[in-house]
């Protein structure tokens, strides 16, 4: 996984913490969280653009409510006209800032629409107050949420009933209940919709939370595996040449020199190593690198030409390597770079456990279909300069391996040999690799 996964991760949990500061974004989280926040506020801003124009179209619709006669065998709205307006702005207006405060807003509908039946101004089934309780179920907490239903639904009937079968009868009981029936009909529905809206993001917004951990801990792993790797192989070859040295220093000093040659080469391609790592960690661009005096040039991934000056670096270890490749292809850079990652944490372990004076063959085999086939053996005949085996009881080398293998869908085998030594054997399918990563992207969308 690449470091721009790392950004992206990282983005998401910083969006999550603005979103849950915002009411009117939070019913987002989820569907848009890949956006930056400069995408997000548009986004609000066309809903609250939407929720001017249906505001605007209540208020125009209840104003016309206000001024009809009694053609339809309703009762009419017989008071001034700037009460009929007055009732059809208090209706209507708050829709525009529903996404903002869900609840004031469906309060203010609520009582408007109560006000509006009782003065015989509306006609329709409480739309404007549906509108609102969809909102206050989409962001609101189900408690609250659950709550203001239930208030919403006493409120309307109670008012329904009261005007149309006390104060301006227009038909009998019955009638009045099944208009007050279809009321809640319709403001059940727009809430059901907006539980389940809020429950469909907020599964989304979980799968994407444990999407963004899940990257977030594939490159911990990662960066553990190329630290390992660059540390333990380096360390190894340090430690085993300043033994050499501290041994020979007053008997044999140009084999003393040597020694010490070989530590700070081994050293400065170390350092250089760390310093492209954290570049990559930091997010560095090659122009911020080539600007820092202290920052290592931007060096390509390792890959198998890279082979020959880690065989030897082993050697100078003391470790008498010979390498052997049959390449029917070539690799691309992830999986060139797992072969050299694994023969440089194999031979890292056979400078550590065997030592100096062992011989040790590397033998890469990769088929025309790309299939890979690594062998490191050794015969374990050297002076071990690590005794201890910890390494090789499944410590985080060996772990490492296993990771790059799996990695590839492959298989690994280390353990040691009969006649004497450790054997380490890796399989590695890259085509496979590119068929679970499709069907990980498929899985996700």
């Amino acid at each position: 996984m690449s470091g721009h996964r790392y950004r992206r991760a990282m983005h998401i949990a910083q969006w999550r913490r603005w979103a849950s500061q915002h009411v009117g974004i939070r019913q987002h989280v989820g569907t848009r969280s890949h956006m930056g926040t400069r995408g997000h506020l548009r986004t609000r801003a066309h809903l609250l653009a939407f929720d001017a124009c249906v505001a605007a179209g209540v208020v125009a619709v209840h104003v016309a409510l206000a001024g009809q006669d009694a053609s339809d065998g309703l009762p009419r709205f017989s008071g001034p006209w700037w009460l009929g307006w007055l009732v059809a702005v208090c209706v209507g207006a708050p829709l525009a800032v529903r996404r903002l405060w869900p609840l004031p807003a469906l309060a203010l509908i609520l009582a408007a629409s109560a006000a509006a039946t009782f003065l015989d101004i509306t006609r329709d089934p409480y739309i404007s107050t549906a509108l609102a309780a969809y909102v206050v179920a989409l962001v609101e907490p189900v408690r609250r949420a659950s709550a203001a239903l239930a208030l919403t639904l006493v409120i309307s009937a109670a008012a329904v009933i009261t005007g149309e079968a006390v104060m301006t009868p227009s038909g009998p009981w019955s009638e009045a209940v099944g208009t007050a029936a279809f009321v809640w009909l319709i403001i059940g529905a727009a809430w059901a919709a907006g539980r389940v809206v809020h429950q469909w993001r907020a599964r989304a917004a979980r799968q994407e939370r444990r999407l963004a951990e899940e990257a977030l801990t594939e490159e911990r792993l990662r960066i553990a595996r190329e630290l390992h790797d660059i540390v333990s192989h380096s360390l190894s070859v340090i430690v085993v040449k300043a033994a050499v040295a501290n041994h020979v220093a007053e008997e044999r000093p140009q084999e003393t020199r040597d020694a010490v040659r070989t530590i700070e080469q081994t050293g400065r391609e170390a350092l250089a190593e760390m310093r492209r790592a954290l570049g990559v960690l930091r997010g560095e661009t090659a122009d911020q690198r080539a600007g820092d005096p202290g920052s290592a040039k931007m060096a390509p991934l390792p890959g198998l030409d890279d082979l020959p000056a880690l065989i030897q670096r082993a050697e100078q270890a003391g470790v008498r390597t010979k390498l052997r490749t049959q390449l029917a292809v070539q690799l691309p850079t992830g999986p060139a770079l797992a072969i050299y990652r694994i023969v440089q944490e194999a031979l890292t372990n056979v400078v550590k456990h065997s030592g100096d004076g062992t011989h040790c063959l590397v033998t890469i085999t990769v088929d025309s279909r790309g299939d890979v086939h690594i062998e490191v053996v050794d015969d374990g005949a050297g002076n071990a300069v690590v005794s201890d085996g910890t390494e090789l009881k499944g410590g985080h080398g060996l772990v490492g391996m296993r990771e790059r293998v799996m990695m590839y869908g492959g298989t690994l085998a280390a353990g040691p040999r009969p006649g004497g030594g450790f054997a380490v054997s890796a399989r590695l399918s890259p085509e496979l690799e590119h068929s679970t990563a499709t069907s990980r992207k498929e899985g996700a969308a």
